[in-house]
């Protein structure tokens, strides 16, 4: 982890992992509590781990959300991402990908490709893929976080973060 730049230099088999956990607790919530069903950032923090906060994706389109998070978790999120259980497909679907971006108070963060291995949401297992970014752990204060994606299928988001970071 690197906080100086925001920068979190996350492994390949790392990223997988947290694309899976990222996912059991997005699909965790129940749909009037959502993180990713909500425009404002009202359910952002909906059973959030210790070790880390996630923030939620979108199903599409322009979304504007204000929210705390705790400083001294590093933040893990999607650009763009899909999920399907096993039964549908072995192999992992993905988007063609047109754009991929977040930038932090304007800054460009790097986002990657990960692929998650199996993981069990409750009696089904599933398998995701998704372009993602993470950020270390933010010193408290106010940031922007802007989230752009696009892909060839139409499908595309545009997502801003105003973040309130709290002593943790």
């Amino acid at each position: 982890m690197t906080s100086d730049t925001g920068t979190w230099q996350i492994s390949e088999s790392e990223g997988g992992v947290l694309a899976a956990r990222w996912w059991q607790w997005a699909l965790s919530a129940p749909e009037d509590l959502s993180p990713v069903a909500d425009r404002t950032g009202e359910h952002a923090g909906w059973q959030q781990p210790d070790d880390l906060w996630f923030l939620a994706g979108t199903y599409g389109g322009h979304v504007v959300r204000r929210c705390e998070i705790p400083s001294g978790r590093p933040l893990f999120f999607p650009v763009l991402n899909r999920q399907h259980t096993k039964h549908h497909s072995r192999t992992p679907l993905t988007l063609d990908v047109v754009e991929a971006q977040a930038f932090l108070n304007g800054v460009p963060l790097p986002v990657r490709e990960y692929t998650s291995p199996f993981f069990r949401v409750d009696l089904r297992m599933h398998v995701a893929w998704g372009v993602w970014a993470g950020i270390a752990p933010l010193t408290p204060g106010q940031y922007v976080l802007e989230i752009k994606g696009r892909a060839t299928s139409g499908f595309w988001v545009d997502t801003t973060y105003h973040l309130t970071v709290t002593p943790g």
